[in-house]
């Protein structure tokens, strides 16, 4: 996926769609493409939320503890966000990210976040 690419995907999120194109170009810029193999936690319940993950292939598992284990609250596929409060608060996950297949993400930190 090229720059263009990323920056016409990130459009299509509310939080970065008013945000100035030339400023949406150096978010996906500044921003890391990271890799998941199937079964790879990404963050866990509790962790620090210093980022929000675009999904660009693939598919991840939400899930949160309980007494019996790990309920499975959501699944988020190719062309969908998660994490994104982690890049406007400082709050730790509430939930555990794992890759289900191999994830090719968008990693937008709130740190780049907030220099836009």
């Amino acid at each position: 996926m090229s720059l263009e690419q990323e920056v016409e995907l990130i459009r299509q999120f509310a939080i970065f769609s008013k945000i100035d194109p030339a400023m949406q170009k150096l978010l996906c810029f500044s921003s890391d493409r990271l890799t998941f193999e199937a079964g790879q936690v990404m963050f866990r319940v509790g962790d620090t939320a210093d980022a929000a993950y675009i999904v660009i292939e693939g598919s991840v598992e939400i899930s949160v503890p309980t007494p019996s284990g790990p309920f499975v609250v959501n699944t988020v596929r190719a062309n969908e966000i998660i994490g994104e409060i982690a890049i406007f608060g400082s709050v730790p996950r509430t939930a555990t990210a794992t890759a289900m297949s191999r994830l090719e993400t968008l990693r937008i930190s709130k740190e780049v976040f907030s220099n836009v």
